[in-house]
């Protein structure tokens, strides 16, 4: 759920407390909050152990969620907003270190592309049950964030707290690797956010009703799950670069599209490159990283993917100032096609 739940409050609360800026704030800094608190979180893991930094944060994130409901101030709201980014970050963290810690080899692989078709899933249920709840009022919404409760109460007495041995013998480093895939991470996530914060603009000056611009966004979410499901039954040494070429190749038929349909087909095609590509990061960063620093190594990860979203509409918007929307989504789906490219070469010339 994290930010996107309130997405259909959006144009009422607008009406609420005014429309401008910071409306649209109160869905991208949560996004922030988690990029900056999760190198945090990965030390906290890391030192005390997952148990209390999960349950802590899922604590956290019941209650600054539903806080929502009750302020009636913007600057407020922006708070309470970016206190559930900190939650966030807790949780991601401490979850992927779990998975780490519990699982090896094929069934983590596994493990993590059923976390990412799961947290893909989440935004096909929730979306539309929050645009049901916010039709009656747009406060409603607020209330699903009250589900973290139960998972806290269940992680605070279903889990012990199994903390990594220390090797106080010298000073880890982040190895050079993983600071590559964070760059990728970020970069990767920047692209793909152009579906939810530049698609509605192409699909209404194609006279796309709004109905048929959620349900094409949400398109790529299920393909996200496909992605991630199919993910265990292709992690080969080219995993990386075949999610990035099917994003490229993606965004290049979106560019192109002179139709709903067939930027419906780009999407659909991107959707499915991302859900193999988080779910392949991941697992490489678990594999790269020693027990003792797994949660700082993989909460790189987490802060990579969100500050790639808040950032996508600010790095790309002169881009599109430049060339237009359609245009905008080519020379990105050509980028990131030459970036599969080289990463093929890459992998090729360290086999």
């Amino acid at each position: 759920m994290a930010a996107a739940i309130i997405a259909p409050s959006l144009p009422a609360m607008g009406e609420v407390y005014g429309e401008g800026v910071l409306i649209r704030l109160a869905l991208t800094i949560t996004s922030l909050a988690i990029a900056v608190s999760a190198p945090a979180a990965g030390l906290i893991a890391d030192r005390t152990g997952r148990k209390p930094l999960l349950t802590a944060s899922l604590a956290l994130y019941a209650t600054a969620g539903t806080a929502g409901y009750f302020v009636t101030s913007m600057p407020l709201l922006l708070t309470t907003r970016a206190i559930l980014g900190l939650a966030v970050g807790g949780i991601m963290t401490a979850v992927s270190a779990l998975i780490a810690d519990w699982f090896e080899g094929a069934e983590r692989s596994r493990f993590l592309g059923y976390q990412q078709a799961a947290a893909s899933l989440g935004g096909v249920v929730f979306l539309p049950l929050a645009g049901i709840l916010a039709a009656s009022d747009w406060r409603l919404p607020f209330w699903l964030y009250s589900a973290a409760a139960a998972i806290a109460a269940a992680a605070a007495t279903g889990l012990t707290n199994e903390r990594p041995e220390p090797k106080p013998a010298h000073k880890q480093k982040i190895p050079n690797q993983a600071i590559a895939i964070y760059a990728m991470a970020l970069t990767a996530t920047l692209i793909f956010y152009m579906a939810p914060t530049q698609l509605p603009f192409l699909l209404k000056s194609l006279n796309a009703t709004p109905t048929t611009i959620g349900i094409v966004i949400a398109g790529s979410t299920a393909a996200s799950v496909v992605g991630a499901l199919l993910f265990p039954k292709l992690t080969t040494k080219h995993t990386t670069a075949i999610s990035v070429a099917l994003l490229g190749a993606g965004w290049l038929t979106i560019g192109a599209a002179p139709n709903t349909a067939l930027i419906t087909t780009g999407l659909l095609i991107g959707g499915l490159g991302v859900g193999l590509v988080v779910p392949n990061l991941n697992t490489t960063l678990a594999n790269l990283a020693e027990p003792s620093q797994r949660g700082r190594i993989l909460s790189g990860l987490v802060a990579g993917i969100f500050l790639g979203q808040f950032l996508s509409p600010l790095a790309l918007e002169p881009l599109i100032q430049a060339t237009g929307i359609a245009n905008a989504f080519t020379w990105t789906g050509a980028a990131t096609t030459a970036g599969a490219a080289a990463l093929a070469l890459i992998y090729k010339e360290t086999k």
